[in-house]
């Protein structure tokens, strides 16, 4: 049995952090559903879907638009109180539940596929990034598509810089794509590809991977 931390990630989404995040500036958001649409076509058989987390609701409104049959999942009420009426305004009926990514009450293989976007930086430990990674490939038939932060990009290399010249560490979490890959080779997948709007340039990635049969 574990002890789980408290990490900034996991406790600050309160009611006036949740409605701030949801304010997304439409070209970055537009350039997240453009990744994100680029993975989805490379899992093209899907159909029950797990958003976690599901934040403000953005994606899983996306994902249930384009037809999958969408679970939202998110460790904050706020949050969740945020999806809830995202999708109700648009007419949508998903499942919304609360839960926590270290200990999921889901069935094992329950969905065909598992969307984790932007939370794997919050990580503060590989501690938690195994625990974390062990209930997805748990509860994932197929596939798993997980964001992470690259410690190669110009800002990973800028926050590290800053903090050794005795700058405010960050406290978003860059972790190789090769430590990600070797989570999930644990738990018998594979690595299907990683996508980036410019992987040289751009921190963020979402790994793709499948199920070893």
């Amino acid at each position: 049995m574990h002890t789980q931390i408290a990490y900034r990630g996991k406790i600050k989404y309160d009611e006036a952090t949740a409605k701030a995040y949801q304010e997304r500036p439409p070209r970055q958001h537009a350039a997240e559903i453009a990744l994100i649409d680029r993975v989805l076509r490379a899992m093209p058989t899907c159909r029950t879907m797990l958003d976690l987390p599901c934040g403000a609701g953005r994606v899983s409104l996306h994902l249930a638009q384009r037809g999958y049959a969408v679970t939202c999942a998110d460790n904050s009420a706020s949050m969740l109180e945020l999806t809830r009426r995202v999708l109700e305004q648009n007419g949508l009926d998903c499942a919304v539940d609360p839960q926590d990514i270290e200990a999921l009450t889901y069935n094992d293989r329950q969905f065909d596929a598992i969307l984790c976007f932007r939370l794997f930086h919050h990580f503060p430990t590989p501690e938690i990034r195994q625990r974390a990674v062990a209930e997805l490939a748990r509860v994932a038939r197929r596939y798993v598509a997980l964001s992470y932060f690259s410690p190669w990009s110009p800002t990973s290399v800028k926050r590290r810089l800053r903090a050794a010249l005795g700058g405010r560490p960050s406290q978003k979490y860059a972790t190789p794509c090769s430590e990600v890959c070797a989570y999930f080779t644990f738990h018998g997948f594979r690595l299907v590809a990683d996508f980036a709007r410019s992987p040289l340039l751009h921190t963020l990635h979402v790994a793709l991977f499948e199920r070893v049969q």
